[in-house]
């Protein structure tokens, strides 16, 4: 009997960080991973990071971003209270579970590393070209693979791609007519992008 394919049900958005507050949980090398992460994308995320060991190096990044704040003690339930995001990266399962649990009681958001089933969402791997940001997902199955599949469209996304958004905002500014009037046209305009090989190289 054949098995049918279950399709990726998870719903893709960008959320503006810079208005929210995130809530990381562990102060080691996953911990990490996940500050420079939510930096690197967005630098003026409200960060609060605590754990009782905190890695020299999320030191180091909190120096040169007072919008992180390091707590360096263990994380108690009232550290939820103005998470509007919340991501449990340590390498204690009870005290992942714990913060994943305290999350749920108050409808808060949260990521658990490595543990998709404790997930609300993922931190998929980011392809960033200026304007352009894609998020590639696996489902959680193979982060290694979303890896791949990122460092595939660095390589294919020429850096010029900035321009050709410029551009095309400018072109969508001076058009006159409806807004289906503009895609109309816009879709003219871009359709040279898909017919050949500009992109692949």
């Amino acid at each position: 009997m054949q098995t049918q394919n279950k399709s990726n049900a998870l719903f893709p958005i960008f959320l503006k960080l810079e208005n929210l507050k995130v809530l990381v949980v562990g102060g080691g090398n996953v911990a990490l991973e996940k500050v420079n992460a939510l930096l690197s994308n967005s630098p003026e995320t409200e960060i609060t990071l605590v754990a009782p060991e905190i890695h020299a190096n999320i030191k180091a990044i909190a120096v040169d971003h007072p919008n992180v704040k390091l707590k360096e003690r263990l994380f108690v339930p009232g550290d939820l209270y103005t998470a509007d995001l919340v991501i449990a990266a340590t390498a204690d399962w009870e005290i992942n579970k714990t913060v994943q649990e305290e999350s749920k009681k108050r409808q808060i958001l949260v990521n658990v590393a490595d543990t998709p089933d404790l997930c609300d969402f993922y931190l998929g791997s980011i392809v960033h070209k200026g304007d352009l940001k894609i998020a590639v997902s696996t489902n959680g199955k193979s982060p290694t693979l979303a890896k791949r599949v990122k460092e595939f469209l660095n390589d294919v996304i020429p850096n010029e791609t900035q321009q050709v958004l410029d551009n095309l905002e400018a072109i969508r500014k001076k058009l006159n007519g409806s807004f289906s009037d503009k895609v109309k046209k816009l879709n003219e305009i871009t359709s040279v992008l898909a017919a050949g090989d500009h992109f692949v190289k």
